[in-house]
């Protein structure tokens, strides 16, 4: 990730807090006042954002010192201390909620691909994440997702080609829009399908598609169309997958797993930041 664009991301999360000023700890905390503290999981988890907590706080003052007491992407069990922190003690107040905020957010993201990803242990399946992201935080996100030992799907509408339901229905069918779609971009993008049928794979499959979503299908449907499909097509399930049997999903011999709820239901990470 570029630095630039996380710090971006980490001021206007401070900005949103703070706005004109942190009147509670101006008010009854000393300016020259230091303070230590550190992060305890009260949690078992993987964590994750340990480099942006760090970044949230040295934005606010540079002679705040993190030392990290776990690595990124490292499950910890409850009561781990992850990280330890001394500094002016009003930047640190200032910036304790933001800093907590994304380091939580992050490491629940990363908890639940880390358990994805175990869930289909011994299967090719890979699992993946959408675009159902929180709107500004969406590369701190997918990072996590990654952390967690999951795959990114497209970062945004201008890196990859899916062409959906509506797509398709504004097009007037699959072939004419994939057709379309190839006459306009270059030979390095790849393009996908949304299918929820038989009859549209087979419609994907002659558009020469080279991934297809199999979208809101039964196992069995999954297994039929993988069968059906025979390798000329990567393939993909979709739709509400966070509430599926994942073992069983990627047993129908799909390539991919596509879970929106690793980002956009997510329950954070429950971290807290105490003060000695």
């Amino acid at each position: 990730m570029l630095n630039f664009e996380i710090d971006r991301i980490i001021q206007n999360a401070l900005i949103e807090d703070i706005g004109t000023g942190d009147i509670t700890t101006e008010s009854c905390i000393p300016e020259n006042a230091h303070i230590s503290g550190y992060f305890i999981a009260k949690e078992e988890g993987t964590v994750c954002g340990l480099f942006v907590m760090g970044r949230a706080f040295r934005l606010l003052d540079p002679e705040i010192k993190v030392t990290l007491k776990s690595s990124e992407g490292q499950r910890v069990p409850k009561g781990t201390i992850i990280a330890e922190i001394e500094g002016p003690a009003r930047a640190v107040l200032t910036g304790e909620r933001t800093a907590l905020n994304l380091l939580q957010h992050m490491s629940g993201i990363a908890t639940a691909a880390s358990r994805s990803v175990a869930a289909i242990s011994g299967t090719k399946a890979r699992i993946a994440d959408t675009r159902k992201t929180t709107p500004g935080l969406r590369i701190l996100e997918k990072y996590a997702v990654r952390t967690g030992g999951g795959s990114n799907h497209r970062i945004g509408l201008s890196d990859g080609i899916l062409i959906k339901d509506n797509h398709i229905a504004a097009a007037g069918g699959i072939i004419p829009a994939v057709e379309a779609v190839r006459r306009r971009i270059p030979h390095t993008l790849k393009i996908e399908v949304e299918t929820t049928d038989i009859a549209e794979v087979d419609e994907a499959l002659a558009a020469k598609a080279d991934i297809i979503m199999l979208d809101n299908m039964t196992n069995e449907q999954m297994k039929e169309a993988v069968l059906h499909i025979g390798g000329r097509a990567l393939t993909e399930a979709s739709g509400n997958m966070g509430d599926r049997d994942l073992k069983a999903v990627a047993e129908t011999g799909v390539d991919l797993i596509s879970i929106g709820a690793l980002t956009h239901t997510v329950r954070a990470m429950d971290i807290s930041l105490k003060f000695n």
